[in-house]
């Protein structure tokens, strides 16, 4: 693998990201807060960099793209899953791979893997689209076991989710006990702008319940392509959407922590149109070169007030779109 293009340090953009919900700063402690920060997005959130060093690149002979979710993994690892079925270790430093897994159901086929969890004990929660489901996998990629999902959350018929629209995103909150899974889009019959968030309790043997289910409002014509939790346990939620010649719009939001009502408010923190480009360039018209498919996100760490966060996007193998990680500073 030879990398393509790389306008940022590295080290910068992925500094702090150690073992799996083990988080340190990243970087120094940033000025005062009423000093704009440097490479503002908005008042709230800044872009530190960002790397195509893994666009049109294979490890191991697998494709490395397709790129819909990130977790901090152990031993200073990023864990990266493609939607086709492949989940990758990269290094948190140089974003290089070290080790691909492949991962499958219960009679061997592929999975749609949109949302990823490392778990305490170093196993994969992954979520699929296809029914839609959440399973838990061994760290060399062996099925252990699936969770419950409510009736209504399938996919149409026996539910009322479209296909190619349900868990897209999939995050553990602060302590390790709730697990919230993200729609991507509306289930049939509820309002164009709602889409449901289902969770899980843990139990006392380790594994999970049904929890609560939670709505949450979308930007009109957007979709929930990813949820990752705060370390304080709210919801940092990428929204996006695409429209042919125009290109992407991805917003990033804050919600409530889930557990205070049903509806959990958010803000707009940014439209990541608004970033600077710093010299990015796109394959397709863009509102900003910068942009591309977002669909992955993870914290990375916090320091001075201030969350680190590493997106990535979803390239679908298309020579038009671009596998780019992106390096935010947040402050919420």
């Amino acid at each position: 693998m030879r990398p393509r293009m790389l306008r940022t340090s590295l080290a910068t953009l992925t500094a702090g990201l150690a073992a799996a919900g083990c988080l340190v700063a990243a970087g120094p402690a940033a000025a005062a807060h009423d000093r704009p920060p440097r490479h503002a997005c908005s008042p709230a959130v800044s872009l530190t960099g960002y790397s195509d060093v893994l666009d049109k690149t294979t490890y191991d002979g697998t494709y490395v793209g397709n790129l819909s979710a990130l977790a901090p993994d152990r031993r200073g690892a990023v864990a990266a899953l493609s939607d086709r079925s492949s989940l990758f270790r990269l290094d948190a430093r140089t974003l290089e791979p070290r080790g691909v897994i492949a991962l499958a159901d219960e009679n061997g086929a592929a999975l749609d893997s949109e949302g990823l969890v490392v778990d305490r004990d170093g196993t994969y929660l992954v979520s699929s689209e296809t029914e839609p489901s959440v399973r838990r996998y061994s760290r060399t990629g062996e099925l252990l076991g699936r969770l419950p999902v409510p009736d209504d959350l399938r996919t149409a018929p026996e539910g009322r989710a479209r296909a190619n629209g349900s868990f897209e995103g999939l995050t553990l909150l602060p302590g390790g006990r709730t697990l919230l899974a993200s729609m991507e889009y509306p289930l049939d019959g509820d309002p164009a702008d709602l889409v449901r968030f289902q969770t899980w309790q843990r139990t006392r043997h380790g594994d999970f319940r049904l929890g609560a289910g939670y709505t949450y409002r979308t930007d009109p014509g957007l979709g929930v392509s990813e949820v990752t939790a705060t370390p304080d346990g709210r919801l940092l939620v990428l929204e996006r959407g695409f429209t042919a010649g125009v290109g992407n719009t991805v917003r990033l939001h804050l919600a409530d922590r889930p557990g205070h009502g049903t509806a959990l408010r958010k803000r707009l923190l940014a439209d990541l149109a608004d970033c600077p480009t710093l010299g990015a360039t796109a394959g397709q018209p863009q509102p900003n070169p910068l942009l591309d498919n977002f669909e992955g996100m993870t914290v990375t760490g916090r320091s001075g007030g201030r969350t680190d966060v590493l997106v990535v996007s979803d390239d679908n193998q298309n020579d038009v779109q671009t596998t780019r990680f992106l390096g935010l500073r947040v402050r919420a």
